[in-house]
């Protein structure tokens, strides 16, 4: 027997593998599949592979859209077939809940500048832990340093808006700025226990000090003479850089910078103003002396960070055991490296914005959740990506593909499908034996009930002429008859720079996919609309959409055929649509 008769067979099986896994085909399943109905073959499987290996490789030469399009025209039956479980991941429990009453978990942004992609996974954890004990979740800016990670005020709502956008609303709010009043008195309590000294030395003979794990002079003066001295810090006798109020801790400690670690020091808010208290205060704490009062004033019960922070947790320890309190449970996970994601700095982003290397905050280049929200990356992807990371401890690495893996499976269920033609180029089509020529296409291949869209073709005198994308007169300039989606069957005669011409083949599609035509889509010379899409490294792609673009919502995921998931964006005033490309 000719397994060549079996050919349309395997081209079917290998069509739903390649759409099942984003386009590109596999042989092995394919050649299981086929040999399972037909066990007869086995014997044969060496020609059997054979003939896989050619019909997978002509299967993935075809674009992802090409393999639907061929899949809902010849095999609609497939398409209905049910879709796979979803795979659900589910965080471990937290340790010693049975210690609190409610567990109280809290994200602690600095607001000087938006969030990025890699702070999502503490914004998660923290909310999906307090959700999961029904407890409650806390929103705190740690804004306490006005002079080197200065915080502006439009980051404040930046950051309120990242977290709704998330799903992740928090049930109480802090802002350190406005509690300093509350830190000075901690510290006023840890001096007069003897935990906390002021220290007036310069820093460069501190350190050799501390180096040789000896006390300073200030360390052992009197209580009362510590006192006086923070009095003066408040009252601002002392310039900055002259005086610092330290925590007493174990001067042998291997690592030198948790020996007697700065709670609070001065900043010249004459020079520095904070944005929402001015030149107010002058005496500022640390990050670990109000991030570790406010954990205990807030009875946060279990903190979840990445393992940067373990010092943090060594720091505070000696200040939690000076003042008797308990240490919060603490839970650290390692840490995440996204390839090719430029930097995740923030000081660097926000110097590179000021230096016009970047637009905004926004711009596709960059990491941050406002970025990839504006390019159509959808929250839960975020959330299932860091809901299968969970809280490990080891380092991981991932790329762009594995969010936009996640992403993909929630929005090309739901995106509506429309034409865009890039870079245009004229086709004129002759020889066509109608007068008009309706095409009539779903908007989505799977989805019977989103409806179709209807796009109709003028033909005078026997010639159409159309737009499309100029990479693929690649695909015409081979001759071959190629498929205009939904509409025709051409032969191409001649390709230059400026148009292309060819003529009419025939209509039906069961034409083209006897010949293995090619499939291009199209749009209308006299119906479109102009369409620019900003592009992840902000280059831009211009050229015409189907007039039914126009039916598309601000703010709306859909996809262009052929090319990739785009989300709109804005209207220029000329009428040009604006899009960001999401992912293919």
């Amino acid at each position: 027997m000719d397994l060549r008769v079996f050919r349309e067979e395997v081209f079917k099986y290998a069509l739903i593998n390649a759409v099942k896994y984003n386009g590109k085909a596999r042989v092995e399943p394919v050649v299981s599949k086929f040999l399972g109905e037909h066990r007869e073959l086995r014997n044969r499987a060496r020609e059997v592979i054979s003939m896989v290996e050619e019909v997978v490789k002509e299967v993935n030469s075809l674009t992802l859209a090409e393999q639907k399009r061929i899949l809902e025209e010849k095999f609609p039956e497939l398409l209905m077939e049910e879709e796979p479980k979803k795979r659900e991941f589910k965080l471990p429990p937290l340790p010693n809940v049975e210690k609190y009453s409610v567990i109280v978990t809290r994200y602690a942004p600095n607001p000087d500048f938006v969030l990025h992609f890699g702070q999502a996974r503490a914004i998660y954890l923290s909310h999906d832990y307090a959700r999961m004990y029904n407890g409650i979740f806390i929103l705190r800016f740690e804004d306490t340093d006005p002079r080197v990670k200065k915080p502006k005020i439009e980051f404040y709502d930046a950051i309120r808006e990242d977290l709704i956008w998330l799903g992740c609303k928090w049930d109480k709010e802090y802002i350190q700025s406005k509690r300093l009043e509350i830190y000075y008195s901690i510290a006023k309590k840890l001096i007069d226990i003897g935990g906390a000294y002021v220290c007036t030395c310069n820093p460069d003979i501190f350190r050799s000090f501390i180096h040789s794990s000896n006390p300073c002079p200030c360390r052992d003066l009197a209580v009362e003479y510590q006192a006086e001295r923070f009095d003066k810090m408040l009252e601002g006798i002392y310039e900055e850089g002259e005086a610092v109020l330290r925590v007493k801790t174990d001067l042998s400690h291997p690592n030198p910078s948790v020996r007697d670690w700065v709670a609070l020091r001065i900043i010249d808010t004459k020079v520095h103003p904070h944005p929402i208290v001015g030149d107010k205060y002058h005496v500022w704490p640390t990050y670990n002396f109000a991030a570790g009062v406010d954990d205990h004033l807030m009875e946060i019960s279990h903190i979840i960070r990445g393992k940067e922070f373990l010092v943090s947790v060594e720091k505070q320890m000696y200040m939690y055991r000076w003042l008797g309190w308990d240490y919060p449970e603490h839970i650290h996970y390692g840490k995440w490296m996204m390839i090719g994601a430029g930097t995740m700095s923030k000081s660097k982003m926000l110097r590179d914005i000021q230096l016009g290397l970047y637009k905004s905050w926004d711009d596709p280049r960059l990491p941050t959740l406002a970025a990839l929200r504006r390019r159509g990356i959808q929250p839960e992807s975020i959330h299932r990506m860091i809901l299968e990371l969970g809280v490990k401890l080891s380092e991981v690495r991932f790329s762009w593909e594995n969010l936009y893996a996640y992403n993909r499976k929630i929005i090309d269920p739901i995106a509506r499908r429309f034409f865009y033609v890039a870079d245009p180029i004229r086709l004129r089509i002759k020889s066509i034996p109608l007068t008009e020529v309706t095409a009539r296409i779903p908007f989505h291949p799977n989805k019977e009930d989103m409806g179709y869209r209807e796009i109709k073709v003028k033909v005078k005198d026997g010639v159409v002429e159309l737009y499309i994308s100029k990479s693929d007169t690649v695909i015409l300039a081979t001759g071959n008859v190629v498929r205009l989606i939904g509409l025709f069957n051409i032969n191409p005669i001649s390709v230059s720079d400026k148009i292309v011409e060819a003529v009419w083949h025939s209509r039906s599609y069961e034409e083209a996919a006897k010949l293995r035509a090619r499939l291009i889509h199209w749009v209308p010379i006299e119906e479109n609309v102009a369409i620019r899409v900003v592009m992840p490294d902000a280059s831009e792609s211009s050229g015409y959409g189907e007039k039914l673009c126009e039916t598309i919502s601000l703010g709306e995921v859909i996809q262009f055929e052929r090319f990739g998931f785009a989300k709109f964006d804005s209207k220029l005033p000329d009428g040009t649509m604006v899009f960001y490309y999401t992912h293919d």
